[in-house]
């Protein structure tokens, strides 16, 4: 039977390579599919990932509609046997219910693969659709590491590499990025809720408080 699986895990975590791998796996045994991304680091209709791999992808907009898309290929004679959705935390709680019913209805499966929770720790829309319809919700086992060397847990909206929790829930970004930039790193959950950033721990490293000196 089809399944609708979730794939999810921190940034930086191999999301996008997993996604990229499956679709040559499937392909390999003669399977047809669709890769849909948004919002990709690399710019629109395009799915990449941070070793290097890319692939051409349909760029899912605000008013996209899944179903509608893959019923016009089936009626025009095309064959579909699976959905690769990548950044589907980007995704409409409604975009995640017409993808349920692909699986449902027409009985292709439905890989789908993104991030839990922004910045903030809040959940994305698409996320918790997501986590309340797949089938199965898979949490990757390549873990990423807090510059702690702690496992990652929480993922962290950086301005010069200072922590900020307040902005809108989506900014496109990277976790490489030059000074005052806005950028993302992974946290453990500990030096996320004290807002210690790799470089505000290096700073702190690097001023130690100085003692009074008494003449």
């Amino acid at each position: 039977m089809a399944e609708l699986v979730f794939f999810s895990g921190t940034m930086d975590c191999g999301k996008s390579t997993l996604a990229l791998q499956m679709d040559h796996n499937h392909a390999a045994r003669g399977r047809q599919g669709i890769i849909f991304t948004r919002h990709d680091r690399a710019g629109a209709a395009t799915i990449s990932s941070r070793l290097g791999l890319r692939a051409d992808a349909v760029e899912v907009g605000d008013v996209f509609d899944f179903q509608a898309y893959v019923v016009h290929l089936l009626s025009a004679g095309g064959k579909v046997d699976y959905l690769i959705c990548d950044e589907a935390q980007f995704f409409s709680a409604g975009q995640i219910d017409q993808l349920a019913r692909i699986v449902d209805e027409l009985g292709i499966d439905v890989f789908t693969f993104g991030i839990t929770t922004d910045f903030r720790t809040k959940l994305f829309p698409g996320s918790q659709r997501l986590i309340e319809l797949a089938d199965r919700v898979e949490v990757l086992q390549v873990e990423a590491l807090c510059w702690c060397g702690a496992r990652a847990t929480h993922n962290a909206r950086t301005v010069g590499g200072v922590m900020v929790v307040e902005g809108a829930q989506v900014v496109v970004g990277d976790v490489a990025v030059n000074e005052d930039e806005i950028g993302y790193e992974v946290l453990c959950r500990r030096h996320h809720r004290r807002r210690l950033t790799a470089a505000t721990a290096r700073a702190a490293v690097l001023s130690p408080d100085v003692l009074p000196f008494e003449g």
